[in-house]
């Protein structure tokens, strides 16, 4: 199978750690108490999800990238008031 790129947003939980979720497969999201922990449990859950597709003979999800969709790191100094 040739490899797969999908889109991973992580936050920090409200109640401590960190959420993440795979928009163009709903439903695989994780929850854990590090960014180690949390890539880790989600590269596994979508492993196992794509998996679970390509057994049953279903297309792979194909993640939709529109031209409005910017992605950059963006680094932010505070100027102390």
């Amino acid at each position: 199978m040739e490899a797969r790129q999908y889109t991973v947003k992580i936050q920090p939980a409200a109640e401590g750690g960190y959420w993440a979720e795979v928009p163009a497969l709903p439903g695989c999201f994780a929850q854990a108490e590090t960014l180690e922990e949390v890539t880790a449990t989600l590269r596994h859950l979508v492993e196992g999800r794509l998996a679970d597709l390509m057994r049953r003979g279903e297309p792979l999800p194909v993640e939709k990238r529109t031209r409005r969709t910017y992605w950059f790191p963006l680094i932010v100094r505070p100027k102390p008031r």
